[in-house]
């Protein structure tokens, strides 16, 4: 099951052993790793990010769910992001990237303090006992949640209301005065440039979501396969 999963820790150096018993879990095929990020707080309350890396063949996963969600983590000291995503330019697409609730961003960011680091890592685990006990062993607290299907949802309601402003501006447009019809028509062309965008991102975002989607498949299938091989050694 594809995951979002945060471990907080009191010190860099958990953070990275932190790192390094994801990295054996993948190796023991008790999980996959896509992608990390180890990270911590300023007082300020900006991120910082101390290491990240993606998995050979998914180059993007930290530029999408992953960086999506290390942003949010970065986001207004003091501001619960579920209140302010109706009022905050661009923070309800954000939510969007990044797969998971707000309230599961509220919670991380609750407990991510001034001075803590956070393990943020993508990764498939069918069972959450081995993260479990290996990250308490190291003083960590896991928060995990399951990625949601990409949705278009949000971006297709925009797009519908542009859509219906469009065809509200020609109609006003057909029977406007000749002086009025010059800045209708502007208005009408910005108005097709916006939904054009719209529309160019949407596809943008399916076409990145179906090939992470491959080349995740293709990670699980070669490594089923190698454990097919292995057990089949281990039976000679």
């Amino acid at each position: 099951m594809d995951r979002i999963l945060v471990v907080l820790f009191s010190a860099a150096s958990k953070a990275f052993e932190g790192r390094d018993a994801l990295k054996d879990l993948d190796h023991e095929d008790l999980l996959t790793l896509y992608g990390y990020a180890i990270i911590t707080k300023t007082p300020d309350g900006k991120t910082v990010v101390n290491e990240k890396k993606d998995r050979e063949g998914l180059k993007t996963v930290l530029g999408s769910s992953l960086g999506s969600l290390i942003g949010l983590l970065g986001g207004p000291t003091g501001v619960a992001i579920g209140a302010a995503a109706g009022f905050l330019t661009g923070l309800t697409a954000e939510l969007d990237n990044a797969r998971v609730s707000a309230e599961f961003i509220d919670e991380v960011s609750r407990e991510l303090k001034p001075g803590k680091f956070a393990l943020v890592a993508e990764v498939d685990e069918d069972w959450t006992r081995w993260v479990d006990v290996r990250m308490a062993e190291l003083g960590g607290v896991a928060y995990r949640q399951t990625l949601s299907e990409v949705r278009d949802t949000a971006n297709s309601a925009d797009i519908a209301v542009m859509k219906a402003d469009l065809a509200l501006l020609k109609a006003e447009h057909a029977e406007a005065s000749a002086d009025r019809k010059a800045k209708l028509y502007e208005k009408i062309n910005q108005l097709g440039t916006q939904i054009q965008q719209q529309l160019e991102k949407v596809k943008a975002r399916r076409e990145e979501a179906e090939r992470l989607a491959k080349a995740k498949a293709e990670i699980l299938k070669a490594k089923a396969s190698a454990m097919k091989e292995k057990a089949a050694e281990t039976r000679v």
